[in-house]
């Protein structure tokens, strides 16, 4: 099934459909603490980033798939490929602490934008994770954004 997905996820058509079922995705994964998503169990890794919402100040919820860096979360801005940034990448930026929901735990986080570097390195974790990401920048035109998600001490 993931395999299917993976090559599925490049598409348009699939793109369309993900943006769609987000939400009910995102309620059912809260609901579930992360243990099943709208596909039944969870074969990708995913997390639910809140963060705090730049204009309303309220927290906002966002289920992402994430590649590991030691112990941080890295998440990109994909968006499905559309040409604008997510939302929760412009609340990272306005406010870089968020939360982390993963595998049933709940993490405090800070975030930064990967360096042009550091984004270089952490890309190749994420395409293994998700290979359609490089469809997606070509689609959306834009530099998709790399954050990482570090752990608060304590």
């Amino acid at each position: 099934m993931t395999s299917l997905l993976r090559r599925l996820g490049r598409t348009r058509a699939f793109a369309r459909v993900g943006r769609t079922v987000s939400g009910l995705d995102r309620r059912i994964q809260q609901a579930t603490d992360g243990r099943w998503s709208v596909l039944g169990r969870p074969t990708l890794p995913q997390l639910v980033l809140t963060t705090t919402g730049r204009r309303s100040g309220e927290p906002r919820d966002a289920v992402l798939l994430y590649a590991r860096d030691g112990e941080r979360f890295v998440v990109i801005g994909s968006n499905w490929g559309q040409q604008h940034h997510p939302a929760w990448s412009l609340n990272l930026l306005a406010d870089a602490r968020a939360r982390v929901a993963v595998d049933g735990r709940t993490v405090d986080v800070v975030a930064h934008l990967a360096s042009d570097a550091e984004r270089e390195r952490l890309l190749d974790a994420l395409r293994a994770v998700w290979p359609g990401y490089d469809e997606y920048a070509a689609r959306s035109g834009r530099d998709l954004r790399v954050f990482v998600l570090a752990p608060v001490a304590g």
